[in-house]
């Protein structure tokens, strides 16, 4: 262990993932192998965080620790578990959050367990990730916290108001953060990604100028964590997009089926 933290040490940055085996995490986890970075990868899959693991060590990391954590339910032991994988690096610059769970707004309406599930995953436990994460860099007076919301959180809409509203209270949350993080030195950015290319959307029907792939989001990731404001679009158009979607009157807006 005292090896690998040396080793660490060296690293271009020492980068926490959170919810790792997700499309754009590994997007962006391959952007910092590339730069030699030093990676802690976490999700509840060992077999595949090994795997990815040996991927990011190829790619020029210079070392990749694993942690085999379910992020939902281990959420209230998110400031030992951070600790401990600071430790474990040698240190720590940045922190992204990149888990979540879309479900289905007709599930959340059926369901009380569905719904709990969609704003625990999302929100609920998100946030305790974040607060620890950015406890850490206050105190170091350094490091940055990326956490992955959505512009579904921009305005409620009938499709997924369980989820966008999970997803805008963690933008909100995050931005909070940024402010209460600025007078350190420290930052937090939330990004929201619009339509994305991933196992995740698989029910939905792809293609066209409004869809991104997992690369373009995790180069946006990547880049969120050395600068740009507290709320970032992903891409950039849908901020416009979304200032006209929340600018439509509601008298308008419940008449549409979105």
């Amino acid at each position: 262990m005292q090896a690998q933290a040396a080793a660490a040490v060296t690293a271009s940055n020492r980068v926490v993932v959170l919810g790792a085996l997700s499309a754009i995490a590994i997007s962006a986890a391959r952007i910092y192998a590339k730069e030699g970075a030093a990676l802690l990868l976490v999700a509840r899959n060992q077999q595949r965080l090994d795997a990815l693991a040996a991927d990011l060590k190829a790619r020029g990391a210079v070392l990749v620790e694993t942690a085999a954590v379910d992020l939902e339910a281990e959420a209230m032991s998110a400031p030992v578990h951070m600790a401990q994988w600071k430790q474990r690096l040698g240190g720590l610059d940045h922190v992204h959050l990149v888990y979540g769970y879309l479900g289905t707004q007709s599930e959340a309406t059926a369901s009380p367990a569905e719904l709990a599930r969609i704003t625990s995953s999302n929100y609920a436990s998100a946030v305790q990730w974040c607060e620890a994460a950015a406890n850490i860099f206050r105190k170091q007076k350094s490091g940055s916290l990326v956490a992955v919301s959505s512009v579904a959180g921009d305005r409620g809409r009938q499709s997924n108001y369980a989820y966008g509203a999970a997803k805008g209270g963690l933008a909100l949350y995050v931005q909070g953060l940024a402010h209460s993080l600025a007078p350190t030195g420290a930052r937090a950015v939330a990004v929201k990604p619009g339509f994305v290319d991933t196992p995740m959307t698989d029910g939905m029907k792809k293609g066209g100028p409004m869809w991104a792939s997992p690369d373009q989001i995790g180069r946006i990731l990547r880049r969120a964590a050395d600068k740009g404001g507290p709320i970032q679009y992903a891409p950039g158009k849908w901020r416009l997009v979304m200032m006209i979607v929340r600018s439509v009157p509601a008298f308008v807006f419940h008449k549409t089926k979105v």
